[in-house]
């Protein structure tokens, strides 16, 4: 038995799903090409095909330590902070077929609109309406407007509120404001992506556009949230093929002395 369930390997040139495999009672993940054939893509880039197959698709995606669901949710927030729809196009598709819901996937859109920028989750509209058009997603099954938020913790608020007061008040008031509402006391509080899954979001997205400074708070904020440090690592894993090794290597450091920090505590 067969069931659609994983992602692309290569950028741009496999856009289809793969299909996993039963072998022995276990469900083992197989990425396969299907945008592009072999040959399109050997008649540009030989290595790259070979890389494609043999180290993403054989590999990277088949690694155990993000589950699939967890692996599409952080590519997606990566190709959404770096603005590039193409791909993006895929991986949403990879993503509902992982156990996503589209109510998540515009929640992940909304939430880095406020970490990426309002242009880049534009970029993300015009695609998603796509696919969610082509597979009857429908306003019912999208997060309403404003809806009832989580309770909020109010000790972990007031600290926040105080350490940007005394940071960045200074500087720009208005930072502070829209910084409490909407972003803290709004969008954070909102139900439609759980805590954890939108901390993912955040820490994933910093990764990937090079925001090595606020990666910190956040990443200690996602693992209050239920992260665990073997995911932790694996988001920089992830990142390193769809960001680039250089975002991959900054983050690294700035992640581990945050995995230290709390073992040491």
């Amino acid at each position: 038995m067969k069931k659609v369930i994983a992602a692309a390997a290569i950028s741009l040139v496999l856009a289809d799903f793969a299909h996993a495999d039963e072998k022995r009672g276990e469900t083992m993940l197989k990425i396969t090409p299907s945008s592009l054939s072999v040959t399109d893509i050997h008649a540009v880039s030989p290595a790259l095909a070979r890389f494609g197959n043999e180290v993403m698709a054989d590999d990277l995606w088949q690694r155990t330590e993000l589950s699939p669901r967890d692996r599409s949710i952080v590519t997606v927030a990566m190709l959404i902070a770096r603005n590039q729809p193409a791909e993006l196009r895929h991986y949403v598709g990879v993503a509902l077929d992982s156990g996503v819901t589209a109510a998540e996937v515009s929640e992940i859109i909304t939430h880095l609109a406020f970490y990426s920028g309002w242009p880049n989750a534009m970029s993300a509209i015009a695609v998603t309406k796509e696919i969610f058009q082509a597979r009857g997603v429908n306003a019912t099954a999208l997060p309403e407007a404003s809806p009832a938020l989580l309770p909020l913790n109010q000790e972990v608020e007031q600290q926040r509120s105080a350490t940007v007061e005394k940071n960045v008040g200074p500087v720009s008031p208005g930072l502070v404001k829209f910084t409490a509402d909407p972003l803290f006391l709004d969008l954070w509080q909102r139900p439609a992506l759980k805590p954890r899954d939108r901390s993912l979001v955040t820490v994933s997205a910093l990764i990937a556009s090079g925001q090595s400074a606020q990666i910190g708070y956040h990443l200690n904020r996602a693992m209050d949230n239920g992260l665990t440090a073997e995911e932790a690592g694996e988001i920089v894993t992830q990142a390193a093929f769809y960001a680039g090794w250089p975002n991959a290597f900054s983050a690294a450091p700035v992640v581990g002395d945050v995995l230290r920090a709390r073992v040491s505590n």
